[in-house]
C-alpha cells in the first residue's frame, strides 16, 4: 500500500465527532502540553468576586475582570459591550464609567437579552444603572448600520468554550473540527462589523474563552487583512498571559486555574 493510501485508510478510521475526536483535535494543537491543560479544564475555575461600585457581589472568572480592565476608557465616551450576556463583562465596564460616559449591553437573543437585564438591574444602583441601556440588534450589522458610532468597543464573541464543552457530556458528544472553524467565521465577521462601527483613534477589546488559534490570532490575523491601513493591535497588559502573535492567551494549567482567555487590543487609525 502507499503512504499516501495508508495515510487515507488511517484518516478514514479517526472519528470525526465525539470525545475521541476532540482529543484528538487539542493533541495536535497542543502537544505534550495537552493532559496537563486538560486536566486543569476539568478542575473549577478561579473565580472572583466583583463587588466595587455593585450593590452585591458577582463572580467571575479572574482574568474576565483583568481583560475587561484592559479597554481604556475616557470620559464622554459610548460604549458598547457586543455580545454582553451573561453581564459579568459589562458590569465590570459599568463599574469604572468614566463622568459622561455610556455603556450600551447588545445580546440578540432574547433569552440571554432577559437575564441580562436582570443581571444589571441587579447588581447596579439607580444612578449607575441609568446610564447603562441594553439593545438586541444583530452586531454583524451594527458596523453598517451605524458606522463610526461609538469610541470603544468590547467584543467577547461566541466561541468553543472548550471549558464548558469538555465538562458536558451533551456537548462534547456532538463536538466535531467543524465547530472552531465555523465560530471562527462569526467571529471574524463580528470582528469587521466592530472595526467599521468604531470611531478614528477608538478602541476594541477582542476576547474569546477558546483555546484553538483558529478563534484567537487568525481572526484578528485576517481582520489586519481585511482592513488594512484601518487598524493597529496592541499586546495589552494581562497578568498571567502568555504572548501570542497579535495577542495575550491564559491557560488554567499555567495560571492557576484562571481562563482559558484570549485577548488582543485593536486601534482605529485616524483617517
Amino acid at each position: 500500500m502507499r503512504v499516501k493510501d495508508r495515510r487515507l485508510a488511517r484518516d478514514q478510521k479517526l472519528p470525526r465527532a465525539g470525545p475521541q475526536a476532540f482529543e484528538n483535535h487539542y493533541w495536535q494543537l497542543f502537544g505534550a502540553r495537552w493532559p496537563e491543560l486538560r486536566r486543569a479544564l476539568l478542575l473549577p475555575a478561579r473565580q472572583v468576586a466583583l463587588r466595587d461600585g455593585l450593590l452585591q457581589p458577582y463572580y467571575l472568572d479572574e482574568a474576565s475582570v483583568a481583560a475587561a480592565d484592559a479597554l481604556p476608557l475616557t470620559a464622554g465616551d459610548r460604549i458598547v459591550d457586543f455580545c454582553a450576556a451573561p453581564g459579568g463583562k459589562s458590569l465590570a465596564l459599568a463599574r469604572r464609567l468614566p463622568p459622561g460616559a455610556t455603556l450600551i449591553c447588545n445580546e440578540r437573543s432574547s433569552a440571554r437579552r432577559a437575564r441580562l437585564h436582570r443581571v444589571l438591574d441587579s447588581h447596579l444602583a439607580p444612578q449607575l444603572r441609568r446610564r447603562v441601556s441594553v439593545s438586541g440588534h444583530d452586531a454583524t450589522r451594527w458596523g453598517l448600520i451605524q458606522p463610526s458610532s461609538c469610541q470603544r468597543i468590547l467584543l467577547d464573541v461566541p466561541c468553543s468554550s472548550e471549558r464548558h464543552v469538555i465538562t458536558d457530556a451533551t456537548h462534547l458528544g456532538r463536538w466535531s473540527a467543524s465547530r472552531p472553524r465555523r465560530l471562527s467565521i462569526q467571529a471574524f465577521a463580528l470582528l469587521a462589523s466592530a472595526i467599521d462601527a468604531l470611531e478614528g483613534g477608538g478602541s476594541l477589546l477582542y476576547v474569546t474563552c477558546a483555546l484553538t488559534p483558529a478563534e484567537n490570532d487568525q481572526v484578528i490575523a485576517r481582520a489586519l487583512r481585511k482592513r488594512a491601513g484601518q487598524v493597529e493591535y496592541q499586546t495589552p497588559e494581562l497578568p498571567w498571559g502568555e504572548s501570542t502573535e497579535y495577542g495575550i492567551h491564559v491557560l488554567p494549567d499555567a495560571a492557576e486555574g484562571r481562563g482559558p482567555l484570549y485577548v488582543c487590543l485593536l486601534h482605529k487609525i485616524l483617517p
